[in-house]
């Protein structure tokens, strides 16, 4: 099959195809059932492959979707591979997790049902679900205009005006980090653990509480260079962690930071919730970011989305031009970055499994 051939054109057929997919490889498929519905009041689940030993001490984890519309990048790599899946020890486990955020994917949105981003949900226990930073309060005004946008609103001239002001580093660190006060806006991480965050480390625990060692890729899209992926590592470099799987996946590995690396630091995020659900286990945790647009048109179409969303008077369909607009910014109909998505994808999952399963 063509890479292009494993992109999914909605999350209903993602997921037909993905438990088709599970079985023919002889997986155990767990689906955890959201509340939240689809369209045509269709069921959404988070679907979880798992193959090898149910009680695994060394297990790689291959997840996706966590910011919805961006799952169809690791929906296709996942295809792919459960096509082929590897030879697994008898003391081992794959787990393959399509999509944590089912209602984005399908609705055509970054966020889930309460407009929380889940990548900013992941508070640990002793955490508040509150606050914000002094730049996202700056920023709120333009981005989350409490109406329906129009050409009037001149986003990228105010956008490149603040950039000048501030300096491009210091404000997409501030705005994007995650906030905790403005529930309609953008980057919004919750009032509580949402419902979907919560069935899957229940899950884990339930599952994968024998593991020593865990090794997780979870695939996004949107920040870099077209057809381009950045290893992203909750480490600093110089730091063992970060050492040690710079070595194993080379150059791509880069920090959590805005001056290091194209990502920035986020509160929240999955990488720490699963070092906190493994707390006896090494946890060696890969965020692959694939790039595509330029960061201001990635802004640009989640704040449009977001506001026809918000304070449109009329609901906003799938085919409305703010979802064509997001989902080509996170899923570009281009076959070559659909091959580089694949060949890339493919490529960091054969260097998991081997540290992994070596």
């Amino acid at each position: 099959m063509a890479p292009k051939d494993y992109f999914s054109e909605n999350y209903s057929t993602a997921r037909s195809r993905f438990r088709e997919a599970a079985s023919a490889a002889g997986a155990t498929l767990h689906s955890l059932l959201l509340d939240a519905k689809g369209p045509d009041s269709a069921e959404l689940t988070i679907d979880i492959a798992h193959l090898g030993s149910t009680n695994p001490e060394r297990v790689l984890i291959h997840s996706c979707g966590l910011h919805g519309v961006e799952g169809f990048a690791g929906s296709a790599i996942q295809l792919s591979l459960l096509e082929n899946p590897p030879e697994i020890p008898p003391s081992a486990a794959l787990v393959v997790v399509h999509p944590l955020n089912p209602y984005g994917m399908a609705w055509k949105r970054r966020v889930n049902e309460s407009n929380v981003d889940l990548n900013r949900n992941f508070l640990a226990p002793n955490e508040a679900y509150e606050g914000s930073t002094e730049g996202y309060r700056l920023v709120n005004p333009l981005m989350n205009r409490p109406q329906a946008p129009s050409i009037l609103d001149f986003f990228m001239l105010r956008t490149l005006h603040l950039i000048g002001r501030h300096g491009f580093n210091n404000l997409k660190q501030a705005v994007v980090g995650g906030q905790y006060d403005f529930p309609k806006g953008l980057f919004f991480g919750g009032a509580e653990l949402e419902q979907g965050p919560r069935l899957y480390l229940d899950w884990l625990a339930t599952h994968l509480s024998s593991a020593q060692h865990v090794v997780a890729i979870d695939i996004h899209t949107g920040l870099g260079k077209m057809g381009l992926d950045t290893l992203l590592v909750e480490s600093q470099v110089g730091e063992p962690l970060y050492e040690r799987l710079h070595k194993k996946f080379g150059e791509r590995v880069a920090p959590w930071d805005p001056e290091e690396s194209v990502a920035y630091q986020i509160r929240g995020g999955l990488p720490q919730a699963l070092e906190r659900q493994f707390p006896n286990a090494q946890v060696d945790f890969v965020t692959q970011e694939f790039g595509t647009y330029p960061p201001l048109k990635v802004l640009k179409a989640l704040a449009l989305e977001n506001r026809h969303v918000q304070w449109s008077k009329t609901d906003t369909p799938l085919d409305h031009p703010s979802k064509k607009f997001l989902l080509e910014v996170f899923r570009p109909d281009s076959n070559s970055w659909r091959e580089a998505i694949c060949q890339r994808g493919n490529e960091l999952f054969g260097q998991a499994r081997d540290l992994a399963f070596s």
